[in-house]
């Protein structure tokens, strides 16, 4: 399984409701994430450009697109982006596979 950082802003809609009636919005993610096959690791509610952020682990990229539609199909969210995240021993393995694809790879005016 792969992981994922999902970054979202609420809508000012969804703002008004959650301090209107504030809920367990970690559960409810949670949970829809788990009926597609994935985990939520985290969610934090955080100040700055961004409202959350999710760790999210997922079987494939297509479970993680299919999650960000639902969330984004809901109006829930103004916003937000995923970035696909690699461990470090996955990172290592495109580091020495990066040393045999150099040797076909021509640089900017070189």
């Amino acid at each position: 399984m792969s992981f994922y950082l999902f970054r979202g802003r609420y809508s000012t809609e969804s703002l008004r409701a959650l301090v209107d009636k504030p809920e367990d919005r970690e559960k409810a993610a949670g949970e829809m994430i788990a009926s597609l096959g994935g985990k939520l690791h985290h969610l934090f509610f955080c100040f700055g450009d961004d409202d959350v952020l999710a760790l999210i682990e997922a079987p494939s990229d297509a479970v993680m697109a299919t999650c960000a539609l639902v969330v984004g199909a809901s109006g829930t969210m103004s916003g937000g982006s995923t970035t696909k995240l690699m461990t470090s021993k996955e990172a290592m393995a495109a580091m020495s596979a990066a040393q045999s694809g150099r040797a076909a790879y021509r640089a900017v005016g070189g």
